[in-house]
């Protein structure tokens, strides 16, 4: 597998392309259980298959490159990239897992999509793991998938690369204490550093075709979340951290440009950015950016997150 720091692309693999389609790659016709059922029983599908069908069910939508990470970080036995591929095939062909890529104009995505099957399902309910998957969820379209991977490798970034990391919650539930909706943002990264926790959400934006008023309807809700905060609220103790998660450091400009022309601004928190590509750093300590005023202009400041070390 490529190391991150050997990344030379300067697009993000998970940044939106022009008239960009989803595109089935699994496997067409009708596996029985019973056959899945066989398979088990003769050792063709073992206790690593069951493993990678736990971590596509946690995280909805995985690389091939993200998954193998994670089983690195779980220390599963899994030798190689090349080894997971195949064990992923294996699954396709038993509809236990199905898999997509994306078309646009300028061609294939170099990357497939791994995400749930019915049959995944049923594997997984027979052992008592809880699986929310529906086949509608395998309807999502190319923005909703992408802010998923973005948020998932945001997750095993820090994973892998921060000793401070204590826990992480994907699509925690935020209450919007005016309204009283919830809704969800891509992740929650909770670091203990010197005793004390500290929590990072992470909203994941994409430039999809609505994507500045999505933006600022969601950004009313943090402001609500935020504005009347009291310890306890959505289960935190004290005032979490929020990270925008932008495609590229053109688009953490725009992202800014919109929160400021748009009023979004919440004053219990300084606004902190990133993007896809800031992750493959080797270390993440200066990952993360804010917009500061000088002169009458704002400037992009990189900060230094001793927490992400």
């Amino acid at each position: 597998m490529v190391e991150d720091s050997e990344i030379k692309t300067k697009v993000s693999p998970f940044a939106m392309r022009e008239g960009e389609i989803k595109v089935f790659d699994g496997k067409d016709g009708y596996v029985s259980m019973n056959q899945i059922i066989q398979k088990i029983n003769l050792g063709h599908l073992t206790e690593i298959h069951f493993k990678i069908l736990e971590l596509i069910n946690k995280f909805e939508f995985l690389t091939s490159r993200q998954l193998f990470q994670l089983l690195q970080i779980e220390k599963a036995d899994m030798p190689s990239q090349d080894k997971l591929n195949n064990k992923l095939e294996q699954l396709i062909k038993c509809k236990i897992l199905t898999r997509y890529y994306f078309l646009a104009q300028e061609g294939s995505g170099i990357y497939r999509v791994y995400c749930m099957e019915k049959m995944g399902k049923y594997l997984l309910n027979s052992r008592e793991i809880e699986c929310k998957w529906q086949p509608t969820d395998n309807a999502k379209p190319v923005e909703m998938i992408k802010k998923k991977l973005s948020g998932n490798q945001i997750v095993i970034a820090y994973l892998r690369k921060s000793k401070n990391v204590s826990s992480y919650i994907l699509k925690p539930v935020i209450t919007d204490k005016v309204t009283g909706k919830s809704f969800k943002p891509m992740a929650n990264v909770k670091f203990e550093i010197g005793g004390k926790y500290v929590d990072f959400v992470y909203e994941i934006i994409r430039r999809n075709e609505n994507w500045k008023q999505e933006l600022a309807d969601r950004m009313r809700q943090w402001k609500d979340f935020y504005d009347n905060f009291a310890p306890g609220d959505s289960g935190y103790g004290s005032i979490p951290q929020l990270i925008f998660v932008c495609e590229d450091d053109i688009h953490m400009a725009e992202v800014f440009k919109e929160l400021v022309i748009n009023q979004l601004s919440i004053n219990k928190i300084r606004f902190y950015f990133t993007t896809d590509l800031e992750q493959n750093k080797d270390k993440l300590d200066k990952s993360l950016y804010e917009f500061v005023e000088e002169e009458g202009k704002y400037k992009k400041k990189n900060i230094e997150a001793k927490i992400l070390g």
